[in-house]
C-alpha cells in the first residue's frame, strides 16, 4: 500500500519508518528541507533507539522516501497520516493550526479517493473539522475519508511498540476506510479496535490521563509511607500483582513528564470545561504530580541543613526519561531551578540529553562523566533511571564527594546496601531499617 506520513516529528517518523518495515511504500512530508535531507541520508532528527537502523534499510529497499513537497506526499498516498504537532495553547487546549494547514494542503492537491487519517492527539470533535477543512479547499469534486488512529508510543521504546502493538484504534464512519485500514494494520498481527471516529479520539486521552493518575496514585502512597515506615517499592509489587491492578506505571518517584501525558491531561481538562463538565480528578491528578517536584527539592534542602548557598549539588540525569533526549517537562528542569534559586551550584550530567537541557535551563554546567558530578559534591541526586546509573560504583564514587548524601528520585538502588557504604540515602516512600535474616 502506498502510504504518505506529513509530519516527521517522533510520532510521523517513528509511523513511517514501522509501515515500511512492514512492507509498504512509504513517503514521509516535511517542510523543512534541510531535515529532509539529513532523513534521506538515514540520518535521524530524533533520538530513538533503532530508528536509524530502520531508516537506512527502508531507504535502501526503496521502500522508505523523504520530500518538502507536500503536493507529491499528498498525490502519492492511498491512505495519508496527519502527524504533525498538537502544541498545547496558554488555556491548556490544543493547537491545532498545523493540523487545519495540513487538512488544507491535502485538499489542495488531492488527485483521487484517500483515506486522510489523523494520527496527532487531537480533542474530540476534531476530525470532523478535518473533513471540513479538506472539503473547502478542494479544487474539484473528490470522495474521501478521514479517520481516527491515535498513536500509543513510547519514547525509548516506540519502535518495539509499534511493530509489536498491544491494539490499535481505529475511528471510521465508512466501510471502504475501514477495509483499507484493516488491510495497512495486518501484518502487525494486533487486536483492532473499530468505532467511531469521536470514540477513537476519546480514547487517546481517556488511556493517557488513567496511566498518568496511576502514576499519581502511587505517589501519594509514596508519601503517606514515609509517614509510617512503610516501603512503596514492596507496596507496589504487592498491588501489581493483582491482574486487575498491573504492575505498570507503579513506580513511585518524581512523576510523569515528556510530550504526552502532561499535554493530554490539560486537553482533556481543557475538553470538558468546553461542554461545561465538571471534571475533578485529572486536575488532582496534575496537582499530586507536580507537587512531588517539591517535595523532592525539599528532600534537597532539609539534607543540607536548609543551607544550599555555594553548595554543590550533582544532578545524574536531565530528560523526562530514559533511553530519550526530551526535555519537554521534565522534572529536572524545575528541580533544578529551584535549586539554582536556593543559592546552590549545580553540576549534571546525562547521556543523551545535555546539549537540549542547557537550552531550557540557564547557566546549566555540564559535566563531562559521572564522577565529575561526585566530585566535591556536598550531595548527589539521581532523577533519570537511565540504566547506567543503576550499576554505579557508589563506594569509589563516594570517596569523591564532600558528603555523601545520595538523595534518590527513582527509588533505584537498595536502601540497605547504599547505607552500608556510609552514605546518607534519601528516597521516595521507603524507610530506612536494618535487613531482615
Amino acid at each position: 500500500m502506498k502510504v504518505t506520513v506529513i509530519g516527521t516529528g517522533y510520532v510521523g517518523l517513528v509511523s513511517g519508518v514501522c509501515f515500511s518495515e512492514i512492507g509498504n511504500d512509504v513517503l514521509c512530508v516535511d517542510i523543512n528541507e534541510e531535515k529532509v535531507n539529513q532523513m534521506k541520508q538515514g540520518r535521524s532528527p530524533i533520538y530513538e533507539p533503532g530508528l536509524e537502523e530502520l531508516m537506512k534499510k527502508n531507504i535502501a529497499d526503496n521502500r522508505l522516501n523523504f520530500t518538502s513537497s507536500l503536493k507529491d506526499g499528498v498525490e502519492f498516498g492511498d491512505v495519508i497520516f496527519i502527524a504533525v504537532g498538537t502544541p498545547p495553547t496558554e488555556n491548556g487546549g490544543a493547537d491545532l493550526s498545523f493540523v487545519e494547514a495540513a487538512a488544507k494542503d491535502i485538499g489542495k492537491y488531492m488527485n483521487g479517493y484517500k483515506v486522510v487519517v489523523t494520527k496527532s492527539t487531537v480533542p474530540v470533535g476534531t476530525n470532523r473539522k478535518v473533513k471540513e477543512w479538506i472539503t473547502s479547499s478542494l479544487s474539484q469534486t473528490l470522495d474521501f475519508d478521514v479517520a481516527s488512529n491515535p498513536e500509543f508510543l513510547r519514547e525509548g521504546s516506540a519502535i518495539a511498540d509499534t511493530l509489536n502493538m498491544d491494539r490499535a484504534v481505529v475511528g471510521v464512519d465508512s466501510s471502504k476506510a475501514l477495509d483499507m485500514l484493516r488491510e495497512l494494520h495486518k501484518p502487525f498481527n494486533t487486536v483492532l479496535v473499530e468505532t467511531d471516529i469521536e470514540t477513537a479520539e476519546m480514547i487517546k486521552y481517556a488511556s493517557n490521563a488513567f496511566l498518568a493518575t496511576k502514576i499519581s496514585f502511587i505517589n501519594e502512597i509514596a508519601n503517606l509511607c514515609e509517614y509510617f515506615g512503610a516501603d512503596v517499592t514492596k507496596v507496589s509489587e504487592g498491588m501489581g500483582l493483582d491482574p486487575r491492578i498491573g504492575n505498570k506505571f507503579l513506580q513511585a518517584g518524581l512523576g510523569y513528564g515528556g510530550s504526552c501525558f502532561p499535554k493530554d491531561t490539560k486537553a482533556l481538562i481543557n475538553i470538558a470545561k468546553e461542554v461545561g463538565y465538571d471534571i475533578r480528578l485529572v486536575p488532582e491528578v496534575e496537582n499530586v504530580n507536580y507537587r512531588q517536584r517539591s517535595i523532592f527539592v525539599n528532600k534537597v534542602v532539609n539534607s543540607l541543613d536548609e543551607d544550599l548557598v555555594n553548595k554543590k549539588i550533582g544532578v545524574l540525569g536531565l530528560s523526562f526519561k530514559p533511553n530519550t533526549d526530551d526535555m519537554r517537562d521534565a522534572p529536572s528542569i524545575d528541580i533544578i531551578n529551584a535549586l539554582n534559586g536556593k543559592g546552590a551550584l549545580i553540576t549534571a550530567y546525562d547521556p543523551i540529553a545535555s546539549k537540549h537541557a542547557q537550552n531550557l535551563i540557564e547557566d546549566l554546567e555540564i559535566a563531562d562523566s559521572i564522577e565529575e558530578v561526585f566530585t566535591n559534591a556536598d550531595a548527589v541526586l539521581l532523577i533519570t533511571d537511565w540504566k547506567e546509573f543503576k550499576s554505579l560504583d557508589l563506594g569509589e564514587l563516594g570517596s569523591l564527594m564532600k558528603s555523601k548524601i545520595l538523595i534518590d528520585g527513582r527509588n533505584m538502588y537498595n536502601p540497605i546496601e547504599v547505607e552500608k557504604l556510609g552514605y546518607t540515602y534519601i528516597t521516595m516512600g521507603r524507610a530506612s531499617r536494618e535487613e531482615i535474616n
